[in-house]
């Protein structure tokens, strides 16, 4: 300790080559980083809130970094000379790492992930170093800043987990666009079959979520014996990066990809994979986060497809042939500021009107555009901040449009934009993502992430009011970017990597778990309604099937599917799964039960 905590200071007539190693004061910088270590801790243990994100990764690693530059400077007792050219060393790799790291290394990523190993390594080489001359340790520091900033400077971040960490590759391995756009350099094979579009079916999964955009399947029975009828793979295949689920209609899968500088709507053909058709947008969404690509699903309705780019181009297609009918550009409509993640709204079509969020000021939050020729019809709400879809759903006869915004649930008249009536409920810089779910005629549940929980109210009409009232309030789950299902009266879902059931009548919870092996993490859900049966897609790729059982948590398969980090929803049609990722998308038939397959 003595090395540590001496106050002996170098003498003027001293080389500062030769100075004595009593003469750094070392436990200030041991503090500081000490510190810095229990808020990171401390930012990832218990339940997610964003204040404790925002300390421990953003705010903690920058208060650190001056504070070990203000120990540096000021209460080391070392000689200006030597303090001069370390920080003189760590000024320069710190304006060159970003320079020469470009996109591939972001400031923020700088900010989370370099400075607190660069703090840790700082201190921790004056503590192991101190047997050794004081050139030694000062030249050893001085290559020790310039090896990190050439590590990073050498790194590409590829987006994080639901859990805020990062995946990291070096920077001249190629992501997966890149290896996809060079297989299309030679040409894939067309599909060329000639099924065409039919109306809609029962067994089609015509817009996000599916017809009624709960996330449920019905009229489908499958066997769950995997080890004996596991899913057998149809096809799998490279796509372009974004986090659009998948519309299906009869012989036709259509989604949105990213290729290069064009965001794509893209038909494959459901048996093979092979592509049938695409329509390209020349423009390109990607933040750190998420990465690259639109994140909204199409919509199929009467013999068009519906389809949001991440930038904020709305499309109406013919679903035959992916010719272009008609493009209105949301930001232009609304005067709307694309959002920090990108459009991820999928189009509601809903008597003859096409409304998708907008975000824009002055009652511009939610845009409705005539089906037939583009036209805008009507805007109106005041939330700013969503990345939800709009819910249609029928209250006391009344049909309407829910839209939940930071301001709390919304509801509009589909034919005019009048606000029927506004659940308050305020997030203030919360923009929320989970769909609002209808239970029983007139009840709703809101899904809030960062900590504010599930909500449960009743919606009343009198005469001409609209009234609502809150049931009760959860924090047992949050659901953030995954949405919940709900079977026979509880809910199934995401609460950040925690998978759990809780009692719809009241939000107590029954069971919780991370699932088995590596465990969920934030994955996505299905219910197979017929069987109470969950098919759950893992935030690693993997489908699971779990018991939708109220009492205990039962897994009853698991088997590989894709591979990468996995935010789109599964989609089951007939007896056929898709799922897809940023980077590859697969297609599996599953085995029907006898009874099924004499009426599929």
């Amino acid at each position: 300790m003595g090395y540590l905590m001496s106050s002996e200071p170098i003498s003027e007539s001293q080389s500062p080559l030769q100075g004595p190693t009593t003469s750094l004061r070392l436990w200030p910088g041991i503090v500081i980083v000490a510190c810095l270590w229990l808020i990171q801790i401390w930012s990832v243990t218990g339940e997610f809130a964003l204040i404790k994100f925002m300390l421990g990764k953003m705010i903690s690693p920058i208060a650190t970094a001056l504070g070990l530059v203000i120990w540096w400077l000021f209460a080391t007792r070392l000689r200006w000379t030597d303090r001069r050219l370390s920080i003189g060393v760590l000024a320069i790799v710190a304006i060159a790492t970003p320079l020469i790291a470009g996109s591939n290394f972001p400031p923020m990523a700088m900010m989370i992930y370099a400075l607190p190993i660069l703090s840790t390594v700082w201190v921790m080489w004056l503590v192991l170093s101190i047997p050794l001359t004081w050139p030694v340790r000062e030249y050893g520091l001085a290559f020790l800043f310039v090896l990190i900033g050439a590590v990073c400077s050498m790194l590409r971040l590829d987006g994080m987990d639901g859990s805020f960490a990062a995946e990291f590759h070096w920077r001249w391995e190629p992501t997966g666009e890149a290896r996809l756009l060079s297989e299309l350099s030679t040409p894939r094979p067309v599909s060329i079959v000639k099924d065409t579009v039919k109306p809609l079916q029962p067994t089609d999964w015509p817009c996000f979520r599916g017809l009624n955009r709960d996330g449920q399947v019905h009229g489908v029975s499958i066997t769950t014996d995997w080890d004996v009828n596991p899913p057998k793979e149809l096809w799998r295949h490279r796509v372009g990066p974004g986090w659009s689920s998948f519309a299906v209609i009869g012989p036709r899968v259509f989604t949105q990809e990213q290729r290069g500088d064009q965001e794509l709507v893209v038909c494959y053909e459901a048996k093979t994979g092979a592509e049938v058709w695409s329509h390209s947008n020349a423009t390109r969404f990607t933040e750190i986060v998420a990465g690259a690509g639109p994140r909204a699903t199409p919509t199929f309705h009467e013999g068009r497809i519906y389809s949001c780019g991440a930038n904020g181009a709305l499309n109406c297609l013919d679903a035959e042939t992916g010719k272009l009918i008609w493009t209105r550009d949301i930001v232009a409509d609304t005067t709307a500021k694309v959002p920090q993640w990108g459009f991820s709204s999928s189009p509601l079509v809903m008597n003859n009107i096409v409304s998708v969020f907008a975000g824009g000021p002055d009652g511009n939050s939610l845009a409705a555009y005539h089906i037939d020729d583009g036209k805008l019809a009507w805007t109106a709400g005041t939330g700013l901040l969503s990345y939800c879809s709009p819910e249609a759903v029928v209250i006391d006869d009344v049909e309407q449009i829910l839209f939940p915004t930071e301001d709390g649930l919304t509801s509009f008249e589909p034919a005019t934009g009048k606000v029927l009536w506004l659940h308050e409920w305020p997030a203030p810089g919360i923009a929320r993502v989970a769909q609002p779910a209808l239970v029983g005629k007139n009840e709703i549940l809101i899904g809030t992430g960062m900590n504010l929980g599930l909500r449960r109210i009743t919606v009343t009409k009198l005469g001409d009011t609209w009234s609502t009232r809150e049931n009760w309030t959860s924090r047992e789950i949050k659901p953030y970017f995954n949405d919940f299902v709900i079977s026979e009266n509880h809910i199934y879902g995401f609460d950040g990597p925690v998978f759990m059931s809780l009692n719809a009548s009241d939000g107590k919870k029954t069971w919780k778990t991370r699932g088995s092996g590596k465990g969920y993490g934030t994955g996505q859900v299905l219910l197979l309604a017929d069987q109470h049966l969950l098919l759950v897609l893992t935030e690693t790729g993997e489908i699971a099937l779990v018991e939708a059982n109220p009492t205990e948590f039962r897994e009853i398969a698991k088997v590989p599917a894709i591979s990468g980090k996995t935010w789109n929803h599964p989609v089951i049609s007939g007896s056929t799964l898709f799922v897809r990722n940023a980077e590859e998308a697969a297609a599996f038939e599953l085995t029907l039960r006898p009874t099924e397959k004499q009426t599929d």
